[in-house]
């Protein structure tokens, strides 16, 4: 039977990346509907981040989907908003390992080997049918993405933290996101799974922002243009030009704990403002 369940998986996989157009998307949809709860809205909202942040090559967009699935199955399985977040970086971190033991890094620019943000590349990429190893991928990847954040999901109950926070919910709360959706990108913590990659607030602000573009634009996408995204630009400029968790923070975290702590002394607060600030607010 689990042979049969990965067969299917993996055609899934390949379908709806070919139909939905991002691999971000395309992992968020599967797994939401393997564990039973689909969330068309915030599926969809997640576009943004293929390419490994606005097309910028850092995590796989794959990883970004997987992980807000995750999130969207912590916060279903327990009440407690730190629980719940600890949870979802727990799970983020085993899928995170599944996905390196697959392609041997994490980052889009080394496994699609393309910059999205250049229009010759792009297109080079998709004449030669690089597009179609990325297909290939996700067809394999997929059942054991699902099986990984399964296991993460097996060390609920046990030594779990308590009060665990992520940079990337302090964010979506600031934005006014709901306490379901402020779980949904807490494995973005420290840079996706406290890897100390591209930096996860970010790509929570750059969600939330699409999110809110999409609902008030009733279901039409949001465009998404690296060269003109505020958010990005923004970011930026708080940065320096910097993007990586672990430079913008001075360290990487390694344990759940030295993120929360890390925050609780003000770790990061200005970038978080500087972020949540970007919110698309009504026009007057």
């Amino acid at each position: 039977m689990k042979t049969i369940k990965s067969e299917r998986v993996k055609l899934k996989a390949k379908r709806t990346f070919i139909k939905k157009g991002t691999c971000s998307r395309t992992f968020f949809h599967i797994l939401d509907r393997e564990f039973g709860h689909p969330r068309d809205e915030e599926e969809k909202a997640i576009d943004p981040l293929a390419g490994g942040i606005l097309q910028q090559g850092y995590q796989c967009g794959m990883l970004w989907g997987a992980s807000m699935a995750a999130g969207a199955e912590a916060f279903r399985r327990n009440e407690k908003s730190g629980e719940a977040t600890g949870l979802a970086i727990l799970a983020t971190q085993h899928i995170m390992k599944s996905f390196v033991d697959r392609t041997d890094s994490i980052e889009c620019g080394d496994i699609a080997q393309v910059d999205f943000a250049n229009k010759k590349s792009f297109i080079k990429y998709m004449l030669k049918g690089k597009f179609v190893n990325c297909l290939k991928l996700a067809g394999r990847w997929a059942p054991e993405a699902l099986d990984a954040a399964n296991e993460g999901f097996a060390q609920e109950g046990t030594d779990l933290p308590l009060g665990s926070l992520s940079c990337a919910s302090e964010v979506v709360r600031l934005m006014g996101g709901s306490e379901e959706e402020a779980v949904m990108v807490a494995g973005f913590a420290g840079g996706l799974g406290l890897s100390g990659s591209g930096c996860g607030a970010l790509a929570a602000a750059v969600w939330m922002n699409a999110l809110i573009h999409n609902r008030k634009e009733t279901g039409k996408s949001a465009g998404f243009d690296p060269g003109t995204d505020l958010t990005l630009k923004a970011f930026y400029e708080e940065t320096d030009y910097v993007i990586e968790c672990e430079k913008i923070c001075g360290q990487r975290f390694e344990t759940l704990d030295e993120h929360t702590e890390f925050l609780k002394k003000g770790g990061c607060k200005k970038l978080i403002q500087v972020l949540a600030e970007t919110a698309i607010t009504e026009k007057v």
